[in-house]
């Protein structure tokens, strides 16, 4: 099936021709679908914290977070192409005639084009859409009133302006203030300010970008980062990554057969952000928050996100804390029956942890293993919001393959819709994921895991995509919060709504909680 030309390619690439094999293997199977046992809700998977709570968790982080390394890690290599869909058909259809007038007016809902004309000055970016029109001698008032809303676009979206439609989400601005009209990237280096702080004020902050976007990414940061580190008094130590060609997947034609180019080379696709995972595998940290390069609030929204970032944060460093002391023990091993069915509690109640059937049938030493190789894991406390018909993965009760049932984020392509029983406890799910992660990814020695050995090899995903005229199928790995995170410690805490603000379309940054007065 490979050529010796096909191998080469694999040797540059750096991906075995093992790797390849799977995945052809992968697409002529398939990937099979989840089995949802139940949706993690409040008291069953799900925990819920009062005022008092929020608060002790909230300080144990203040008094001893910034002990420990801590990493901000934030995938932003997502183009801003999708955020601008809408536009870019208005661009292609209206041609200013009546009849096109008309249809333009006659759509006002928020989504619409209209909606984003109307209030196109609210926007953090007029000011530099007004100056690149400006330059070539064109004013926005004026081609407003004639109507011109296809030059408009085209000097927001196109080289011919701002470009934003070949941009990263990092680099658009996205909230207005007094005097300087943030990007999306430089938001985070705020939030890192106040929650990704060492007790000697150093801020680490990891970006993952693509290739073509790399030096505009450090160019807007440096430019930045002075008066950010002043206004704060910290020192940011900002790193970039991207993805490895490694983790490219092939793709393959309708019969499952790999792909080529006309010089008959393999063609080969971006592996998702499941691929993310090496990246983060790389990082030197001991307390690791991640969250999305698009959600993010202006300052005055801020204080929730701060607070909740704490809690999870302080809720890690206590599960840590007692886990590395019952490794220790297991360890060392001589546990009285006591202490051992002390461990079980804990990591029945308070880690999530459930057992095979059998374990009560064990005798102790084979328990003292179980529960060693259950409780030396890398571990996250993933923050859910409540579900108000926002799209995108929820957390589950899953049983994989192994027969082992844990709490997962499942995301809903992952479900047979066609299964009454599954989407009966799809619908029942009460929240969602706003990907609000803090993980510890070092065991009870201190040492880094080797974080793909915890990922779910089948629960990748396979779509249709074209390549010139032709169909192809590409193959994307398990999801970074989803399969590539599978074998984790994975604990879920209710957070306010407030705290997921996502920007999908580029409508949504006129939405209250993105403007900035």
């Amino acid at each position: 099936m490979l050529s010796q030309n096909d191998f080469e390619q694999l040797n540059q690439k750096g991906i075995l021709p093992g790797v390849i094999e799977q995945q052809i293997m992968n697409f002529r199977q398939g990937f099979p679908f989840v089995k949802l046992v139940a949706p993690a809700i409040k008291g069953h998977g799900i925990k819920d914290y009062d005022e008092n709570e929020i608060d002790r968790l909230a300080s144990v982080y203040e008094k001893y977070g910034p002990e420990h390394e801590v990493l901000k890690f934030v995938p932003a290599s997502g183009a801003a192409s999708r955020m601008f869909k809408h536009l870019f058909e208005f661009m292609q259809s209206f041609k200013g005639t009546e009849t096109n007038l008309l249809n333009f007016e006659k759509d006002k809902s928020f989504n619409s084009v209209f909606y984003f004309i109307s209030n196109i000055k609210k926007f953090a970016f007029i000011a530099d859409l007004e100056q690149v029109l400006s330059r070539d001698k064109l004013n926005l008032d004026d081609l407003l009133a004639k109507s011109d809303f296809v030059t408009i676009i085209e000097y927001l979206l196109t080289p011919r302006g701002l470009d934003y439609g070949n941009l990263p989400k990092g680099l658009l601005r996205f909230h207005q203030y007094d005097d300087v009209a943030r990007r999306s990237v430089e938001e985070h280096l705020v939030e890192g300010a106040h929650y990704a702080k060492t007790h000697n004020g150093d801020v680490n902050i990891h970006f993952t970008v693509s290739p073509e976007h790399l030096d505009r990414f450090q160019s807007a940061i440096d430019l930045v980062l002075p008066n950010y580190s002043k206004m704060y008094g910290v020192k940011f130590h900002i790193s970039f990554s991207v993805q490895k060609a490694s983790t490219d997947t092939v793709a393959v034609d309708m019969n499952n057969e790999p792909f080529r180019e006309n010089d008959n080379k393999l063609v080969f696709r971006p592996g998702g952000h499941g691929a993310l995972i090496e990246n983060l595998n790389d990082l030197n940290g001991e307390i690791i928050f991640i969250k999305n390069i698009d959600n993010i609030v202006p300052d005055r929204l801020m204080e929730p996100t701060f607070l909740y970032k704490k809690v999870i944060g302080g809720l890690l460093i206590e599960l840590k804390e007692k886990t590395n002391h019952y490794l220790q023990l297991l360890d060392q091993g001589n546990l009285e029956d006591q202490k051992l069915a002390e461990i079980v509690r804990f990591a029945q109640h308070d880690l999530e942890i459930q057992f095979s059937e059998n374990f009560n049938d064990l005798r102790n030493d084979a328990k003292k293993r179980y529960l060693f190789g259950r409780l030396n894991r890398p571990m996250r406390i993933c923050g859910m919001v409540k579900n108000e018909g926002e799209p995108g993965g929820g957390p589950f009760w899953l049983e994989n393959g192994k027969g082992e049932v844990s709490l997962q984020i499942v995301e809903s392509s992952q479900i047979d819709m066609n299964n009454p029983a599954q989407k009966k406890i799809l619908n029942e799910s009460t929240h969602f994921n706003p990907v609000d992660l803090v993980c510890s990814v070092k065991d009870y020695r201190g040492r880094h895991f080797e974080l793909h050995k915890y990922v779910d090899p089948t629960t990748g995903f396979i779509s249709i995509k074209s390549k010139d005229g032709k169909n192809l199928k590409a193959q994307e790995l398990p999801g970074l919060w989803n399969g590539a995170m599978a074998e984790w410690i994975t604990i879920f805490v209710e957070t306010p709504v407030i705290t997921f603000n996502p920007v999908k379309t580029i409508n949504d940054l006129l939405r209250d909680q993105h403007l900035n007065y």
